[in-house]
């Protein structure tokens, strides 16, 4: 693998935030595509590690990463990213953390509330600095081969500072905007679950669930932007996606039982045929979306 010109890891005084040693545990479509971004800068040492070797292997020779990581690396590592399921980069950390000592590690899990409080507790444990993060960006597709660059492109990227000092979030910003990310929105592990449990679990919940009525495999020839626009997610990674909701199932649940509640409303309107009851249920549907300017 490629030398690393050190015997340990630099301090946060010695690092320069545009020339880091970069370890992406986890080369999927999130940590392919920060792989590839982040080694648009020829300065970062971006190193990968994945437990497929054919992906190391694609990761090689497009570039993304210039070596696979070692134990070596993880040790003078400036910067660890944690690309992986939430239950998968708490096992990586306390299989690994002593080689983690001085280091800026953070994820990008869809959760928070499950998995901030453990490395928070880890990072005390083995001395290193956790930041929680979360690219808002992705796709239907799965896996190395479907991670491009430009993936975050104009995205917001979150950052939940879990007490960590302000120069290790600033870091963490700049490596957010370096990747494309448009704005970095600092918040809590609860507020975050609670949002995302509206802005992304419950799409997804009610893609899948409208794509298994019986009608759904005769829509061709009957289907429109409407059909793709709800459908579109449910194209669903389900191992991931059942862990993300059930380590939120109290946030999502909530929102589950708010959606229920105005589909309720308006199937009880449709039923009774009262057209001022519907009428005014889907007004307040417009003019709510009207407020936002989207």
């Amino acid at each position: 693998m490629q030398q690393i010109q050190r015997t340990g890891r630099r301090t946060p005084e010695e690092r320069n935030p545009d020339e880091l040693n970069i370890v992406i545990v986890g080369l999927g479509l999130i940590g392919g595509s920060l792989a590839k971004a982040l080694s648009h800068n020829p300065r970062h040492r971006v190193m990968g590690i994945d437990r497929s070797p054919a992906v190391i292997r694609q990761a090689l020779e497009c570039g993304a990463i210039s070596a696979e990581a070692d134990d070596t690396a993880l040790h003078c590592a400036d910067v660890i990213l944690l690309c992986c399921y939430p239950q998968a980069c708490i096992d990586f950390v306390k299989e690994q953390g002593p080689l983690l000592s001085g280091a800026l590690v953070s994820d990008t899990c869809g959760v928070k509330g499950a998995i901030c409080p453990e490395l928070t507790a880890l990072s005390r444990t083995f001395g290193f600095t956790f930041v929680g993060g979360h690219p808002m960006a992705g796709k239907e597709q799965n896996g190395f081969a479907a991670s491009e660059a430009g993936l975050f492109s104009g995205a917001s990227y979150l950052l939940i500072p879990c007490g960590a000092p302000p120069g290790a979030v600033a870091l963490m910003e700049r490596l957010a905007r370096s990747v494309g990310a448009a704005r970095t929105i600092v918040t809590t592990p609860e507020h975050h679950d609670e949002m995302i449990a509206f802005t992304s679990q419950i799409p997804h919940a009610l893609a899948c669930a409208y794509v298994m009525s019986p009608l759904c495999p005769g829509h061709p020839g009957y289907s429109a932007g409407s059909y793709r626009d709800v459908s579109r997610v449910a194209r669903i990674n389900e191992t991931l996606w059942s862990e993300l909701f059930l380590e939120n199932r109290e946030p999502l649940t909530r929102e589950i039982d708010t959606l229920l509640g105005h589909l309720t409303e308006i199937r009880n309107a449709v039923a009774q045929n009262d057209r001022e009851a519907l009428c005014e249920l889907l007004r307040r549907g417009r003019e709510m979306k009207e407020r936002l300017g989207e």
